[in-house]
């Protein structure tokens, strides 16, 4: 009886000793705690609309330590990393005893370390908190972290912190960093031979740096596939066929597309670091690519900057901000997408398409490019010479001076103004200066995402579409009135369609205009589809001047290869709206058939002009409107032809309604019987019909 309860009190005396022990360690656990926090110090990254990276920045230390998950390496590289480093990982809590065993045996029987003891869970142990030595002392000291660390963080986290900090040689950190630097590809798809290199270098990351040691590179890599857990894992003969192939002896840069705007994501945000934009990376590396083939063939001191829109979202696709963001000689650190410059004649087709809107031409109409005199503002053509009597379709696609400001005085320079007001675009006017004329040549500051933002009402028929800043993912926002009438806009976009494409480049469908600033300082071209809108500027920072420089020997060629290289598929633009339609000079009204201004603005009445004539209904007309019926009673179309406008129409001497610019209106009687009907054009001119309704 006395032998069993000394046995009990003994067995009580080791629960309590255990109990008071896994209290002292749980104790020690919480005042010592693994240093996770070491571990989040990751590289700023910036990703395009789908997740895929544009640039990675280093760690304040100088790392690219890129964060990494197990979604995010190929699952044949984790079953071979397991196989190779810690085959028990998912059953050990942070020291493996098997493993322990056999190393100290190892030891024992050969007077040296023939296999280590590392757990997985060890050695991320290490890489948070570093050891001093490869003492005893270290050993124990790693694998109660490793305790600690599985005390926390479930399987799944150990392993991605595994692959977030596993060092690669350098300042590579990661599987993302060195599969990005070593293979140029994220590892989410990697081949049995890569996938072996990949495990084998953080055993010795410096010695089997595969940029500068391949042979050892390739024997380390040889010793993974070699191990028999592995081949069993990669399958039956892939070891053997891996082997075969030869390992990267270069290092490449890692992903840095979109410069400006990556830097201008973490600026933002500085705390976080995943930053996603807008961009498409395949669009961003055609753009990036033209640019930097681009380069050899610029003056000195000359940039470039491309912008592309996607003009139903509002979307910025791609953005380049210089020809080389590294070059000092050319200001690359300078974005000139958000510098206002001169955007020359690139604002000429919105002056048109005010002229289309208000009647005031048709394509076809007859406009003078002669030397005028504009109270006092003389503009001359590029060229220094005249064509004389063109059509209006031919003087935006030869880019005439003088035409464009006889319509932008037609149309007024403050209207022009308020439809770039629509678009939230705000060209920069010399100081206390009211728009003039000037402003149609390009008498105005703007930046390349302005006049973007601008061309997307185009390409969107008419309607504004307000561009993002390329970081958020902003919603589509429209004005609550339109940049230009549809019909103006298809007018517009069938003659631009119609314009040359520069030397050596083929039609791509795009609708385009050039500009070249006062100087040789900014050459520019902006083109549109159905779809995207794509912006180029060329020019020096500094605003030197560059002679020579044209946008359409210089930009449109940028253009043309930046649209074809983008990858993108051309839309055709929109099917004409309701009313659109090119007539011919002969089928145009009279009034339309030439614009012809004085000096003073007002349009000539001379023989070439007509007065204003009411061709429906014809006077003594019996229209019949319903009336008789008792129902409600249809309006009444009203059409002329001649004339001036506006016009405005009166109805048995009352006005209509405000002045209108169009030829066609409508008019709603008050009852059956004869009316008065009287149309006013801008120069006082009238016609009168007598009309009974029924």
């Amino acid at each position: 009886m006395r032998r069993w309860r000394l046995a009990a009190a003994g067995a009580a005396g080791l629960v309590l000793l255990a109990t008071a022990g896994l209290v002292a360690l749980d104790a020690a656990d919480r005042a010592f705690p693994p240093p996770l926090e070491a571990a989040s110090e990751i590289s700023p990254e910036v990703f395009d609309a789908e997740g895929r990276l544009l640039r990675a920045f280093a760690t304040r230390d100088g790392l690219w330590r890129l964060k990494t998950t197990a979604a995010d390496v190929d699952p044949q590289f984790l079953r071979m990393l397991v196989a190779y480093e810690d085959r028990r990982f998912y059953a050990h809590g942070g020291v493996d005893p098997y493993a322990v065993l056999r190393a100290a045996g190892q030891l024992l029987t050969s007077g040296r370390i023939v296999s280590g003891a590392s757990t997985l869970s060890m050695q991320v142990a290490r890489l948070i908190e570093p050891r001093d030595s490869r003492s005893l002392l270290a050993k124990l000291k790693q694998m109660a972290r490793a305790v600690q660390i599985e005390r926390r963080l479930g399987k799944g986290e150990i392993l991605d912190l595994y692959l977030t900090l596993a060092p690669y040689g350098g300042n590579l950190e990661g599987v993302r960093a060195a599969s990005l630097a070593y293979f140029g590809k994220e590892p989410k798809r990697l081949s049995v031979a890569e996938a072996a290199l990949l495990v084998a270098l953080p055993q010795s990351p410096e010695a089997r740096r595969p940029d500068r040691f391949p042979e050892v590179a390739r024997a380390a890599r040889q010793r993974v596939l070699g191990r028999e857990t592995v081949a069993t894992a990669v399958g039956e003969g892939e070891a053997e066929r891996a082997a075969l192939v030869g390992v990267p002896r270069e290092r490449r840069q890692l992903p840095a597309l979109a410069a400006h705007l990556a830097e201008a994501a973490v600026r933002l945000k500085p705390d976080e670091r995943r930053h996603v934009t807008t961009l498409l990376k395949p669009i961003q590396q055609g753009l990036e690519a033209v640019a930097a083939a681009a380069v050899s063939g610029l003056p000195p001191k000359t940039s470039l900057a491309m912008v592309m829109a996607d003009a139903t979202t509002g979307a910025i696709v791609a953005e380049v901000g210089a020809a080389d963001y590294f070059d000092v000689a050319r200001s690359g650190w300078i974005d000139m997408t958000r510098v206002p410059r001169s955007p020359g004649s690139t604002l000429k087709p919105f002056i048109y398409g005010l002229a289309f809107e208000d009647g005031l031409v048709a394509q076809e109409t007859i406009i003078e490019d002669r030397p005028a005199d504009f109270s006092g503002y003389r503009p001359r053509n590029f060229d220094m010479r005249y064509q004389g009597d063109v059509s209006v379709r031919e003087a935006l696609q030869l880019s005439l001076n003088v035409p464009a400001v006889r319509l932008l005085e037609g149309v007024g320079p403050a209207k022009l103004m308020v439809r770039f007001r629509r678009a939230e675009v705000r060209p920069m006017l010399p100081a206390g200066e009211a728009p003039g004329l000037a402003i149609g040549l390009g008498g105005v500051g703007l930046t390349l995402k302005d006049l973007v933002q601008l061309y997307a009402g185009l390409a969107n028929q008419g309607f504004p579409v307000l561009l993002g800043d390329g970081i958020r993912d902003q919603p589509r926002r429209l004005a609550a009135e339109p940049l230009l009438d549809p019909v103006a806009v298809w007018n517009v976009t069938d003659v631009l369609s119609d314009v040359l494409p520069p030397q050596g480049a083929r039609k791509l469908g795009l609708a385009y205009k050039t500009g070249t600033s006062y100087g040789y300082r900014d050459a520019w071209s902006v083109g549109y589809d159905g779809r995207y809108v794509l912006g180029v500027w060329v020019g020096r920072p500094d605003n030197g001047a560059v002679p020579g420089i044209t946008g359409y020997g210089t930009a449109a060629p940028l253009l043309f290869e930046a649209f074809a290289r983008s990858g993108v598929a051309i839309s055709p633009h929109p099917a004409p709206p309701s009313g659109a339609q090119r007539l011919a000079l002969a089928d145009l009204p009279i009034g339309q058939r030439r614009y012809a201004v004085t000096a003073s603005g007002l349009v000539r009445s001379s023989t070439r002009e007509a007065a204003p004539q009411i061709v429906y209904p014809p006077e003594g007309a019996r229209v019949d409107l319903g009336a008789r019926a008792g129902q409600e009673i249809a309006p009444l179309v009203l059409k002329l032809q001649g004339g001036r406008a506006p016009f405005r129409w009166l109805a048995n001497g009352k006005p209509l309604s405000d002045l209108s610019r169009k030829r066609i209106s409508e008019w709603q009687p008050d009852g059956a019987g004869y009316s008065t009907l009287t149309v006013i054009d801008a120069v006082g001119r009238a016609a009168t019909v007598r009309v009974f309704i029924e």
